[in-house]
């Protein structure tokens, strides 16, 4: 049975977030636990803490079950955009530019392998 976690609203542009979530597509989550703690992106330690979520959230959809002992992996995970905070910033000869902050959503899927 499958268990998903949510973080939304992550001060991070969906295109630099996608870098650090291909590279944990379809792994088991010991794996991509270990990925994640050595990768140098600012990325990954909100969606390290989101996969932990995940497993979490699994554990208390299975009671009796032991994460370790199930064979868990990333069935999905996908970033999506969120909002964009628009700001301006003088320019020479009274112009501005624009300047957009954008966040992004992420959700993850984990689920136990099935023999």
């Amino acid at each position: 049975m499958e268990a998903i976690a949510k973080l939304r609203n992550l001060k991070s542009s969906p295109r630099k977030a996608r870098l650090v979530v291909d590279t944990i597509r379809g792994e088991r989550v010991e794996s991509a636990l270990n990925i994640l703690k050595f990768t140098r992106r600012i990325q990954a330690k909100p969606i390290e803490k989101l996969l932990l979520s995940a497993v979490s959230n699994w554990e208390n959809k299975n009671e009796g079950s032991r994460a370790e002992d199930s064979n868990l992996f990333v069935k999905e995970i996908f970033v999506d955009q969120g909002r964009v905070l628009k700001r301006w910033q003088a320019a020479p000869r009274g112009s501005a530019h624009r300047i957009r902050k954008p966040y992004s959503h992420i959700t993850i899927i984990v689920d136990a392998k099935t023999a």
